[in-house]
């Protein structure tokens, strides 16, 4: 399968499905941190190349409501990062995961159909993630272990703060490659 990772720069969703011998494709404004397939430019560019899946991570920034008590400053960015996300679920590949932290799109676009934690997927953290599909199948979660640290909430204040908490568990990378690949 031709799958693309939009909006991510770690390579560790990429990296989950091309293990599995898929060609899968990373593409995002930055540069990836693991080498591998991986298209530094804006997504939108290139989403009718003819893709399988997409898996997409659109920044969270202005969408998440753990930032809620900066929304009134906001309402541009907000309109724009809502419009970037409705092209990605609107986009024609056929099968579509948009992951996000609680946010926004779920009031002004539509609800998630699931939400999943880390501790599902064999990392003993939280941090609430909600997915938006098309045409896929629940996450079944693969390993439910003990604890539940908050060591994203708790990240130290820094200029790489957002890399950190933006990162994909690869416990649910692999769940992703293993149920939807």
């Amino acid at each position: 399968m031709k799958i693309l990772i939009a909006c991510e720069f770690s390579g560790i969703v990429r990296e989950a499905f091309a293990s599995r011998g898929h060609d899968a494709w990373s593409c995002d404004l930055l540069p990836t941190e693991i080498l591998g397939n991986h298209i530094q430019d804006n997504v939108l560019d290139h989403l009718d190349e003819r893709w399988d899946l997409m898996v997409a991570h659109p920044p969270c920034t202005h969408l998440a409501v753990s930032g809620a008590r900066w929304f009134k400053n906001k309402i541009k960015e907000q309109d724009e990062a809502l419009e970037f996300v409705k092209k990605l679920m609107d986009c024609s590949i056929p099968r579509i995961a948009i992951e996000n932290p609680v946010s926004i799109i779920s009031s002004h676009i539509r609800k998630p159909d699931q939400i999943i934690q880390p501790w599902q997927f064999g990392h003993g953290e939280t941090k609430k993630t909600c997915l938006w599909l098309k045409n896929l199948p629940l996450l079944t979660p693969t390993e439910i272990v003990d604890g539940r640290d908050p060591r994203v909430h708790w990240c130290s204040p820094g200029k790489d703060r957002w890399k950190e908490r933006s990162r994909t568990y690869s416990g649910i990378a692999r769940a992703m490659a293993e149920q939807w690949g």
